[in-house]
């Protein structure tokens, strides 16, 4: 049995916390798993394969152990550490902002002056922020976990790394319409500006129910507030001024009939631009798969998978027509077995023999 050891000190616990689920009845693999405090806080388990660490503790605690693999989740802080590693070890890097994976050490130093000052100095100066190529050129696979990314032509050899599958669940009884947009409430991600502005347009009388999965603060909660007073009569909203704990965030997920997801074309990491769809892979993807929902995304949003419908001119009309629909991918391409035997055949191939 191989031996692989799955790192995640940052952020993406639900990226983790999807590959423990479908590696945990693997007869190929034993899996352990290095989180910080922060992650175990989110993961909320407390298995024998689980541990504790630290960025100063990491490179100890791997060299007691004897790993054929080492996946790193994320890799957007830590730099001096992720590239001893990869030094070290076999080691494969789940890439989650692709124009970052190629920025150059002159580009990094410029934009420390951009924005978070303080915070990208000490990146500099106590995580080795200029050594961030050094860690996806020395990484032996550089992983997307959206096979789409892998039709761009962006000058890196990217694998797929599957860990979306569909979690089964019995579908709640709807007294109304739901509609989900999941996700923080920032107009720096998601067009909410044009959610309500369209919102405001519909005519057929459907009763229909917004909820805003995600924290709202700012200018994005005194948008959902004025939108409130003037709302048209069969139109609720729902929206959160607290983080939604996942228990919440099920719930409403589960509840709703579609999900619409206005995302931005143009985002950065870093002050780094990059593109959703082309550079970048929109977590509500993900989210899609894992509650079985059909997902309206922008017209111009480059996927080609069956369940994202491109947004048109009658919004209103999409999202009563899809939002009856039951898309037959989460039971074929998604389910669980399917995923983990694809997860296992993958891995496979980035041990060495």
């Amino acid at each position: 049995m191989k031996k692989i050891v799955y790192i995640e000190l940052d952020t993406h616990a639900e990226i983790a916390a999807n590959f423990m689920e479908l590696m945990h009845d693997s007869n190929e693999f034993a899996v352990d798993y290095y989180f910080s405090e922060k992650i175990l806080k989110q993961i909320g388990k407390h298995n024998s394969n689980i541990f504790s660490t630290k960025n100063s503790e990491l490179m100890n605690q791997l060299k007691i152990q004897n790993y054929d693999l080492v996946i790193i989740g994320t890799v957007h802080r830590y730099f001096n550490v992720f590239t001893a590693i990869c030094q070290q070890f076999n080691t494969s890097v789940i890439v989650h902002n692709l124009n970052f994976a190629k920025i150059s050490r002159f580009q990094l130093f410029k934009n420390i002056f951009k924005k978070d000052v303080k915070y990208r100095l000490k990146l500099l100066f106590k995580e080795g922020l200029l050594s961030a190529p050094q860690v996806f050129k020395k990484a032996n696979n550089l992983l997307v976990l959206d096979d789409h990314l892998l039709a761009e032509d962006l000058g890196l050899d990217l694998k797929f790394l599957p860990v979306f599958f569909w979690n089964k669940f019995e579908i709640p009884r709807k007294s109304l319409f739901v509609i989900v947009i999941p996700g923080t409430v920032s107009q720096e991600r998601r067009d909410y500006f044009h959610i309500l502005n369209s919102i405001k347009t519909f005519k057929n009388g459907t009763y229909f129910q917004f909820v805003f999965l995600g924290k709202a603060a700012n200018k994005e909660l005194l948008w959902l507030r004025e939108f409130e007073k003037n709302k048209p009569q069969n139109i609720s909203v729902k929206y959160f001024t607290e983080k939604v704990s996942q228990h919440i965030f099920d719930d409403w997920m589960k509840e709703a009939a579609i999900l619409w997801c206005p995302i931005q074309t143009e985002t950065a990491f870093f002050s780094n631009k990059e593109w959703y769809g082309k550079t970048k892979m929109s977590g509500n993807i993900g989210d899609a798969i894992k509650y079985g929902k059909i997902a309206i995304f922008p017209e111009n949003y480059a996927n080609s998978q069956a369940f994202i419908i491109p947004e048109n001119t009658n919004i209103e009309e999409q999202l009563f027509t899809y939002g009856k629909l039951m898309n037959d991918d989460f039971q074929k391409k998604f389910n669980k077995e399917k995923i983990a035997s694809e997860l296992e055949k993958t891995l496979q191939t980035f041990i060495k023999t």
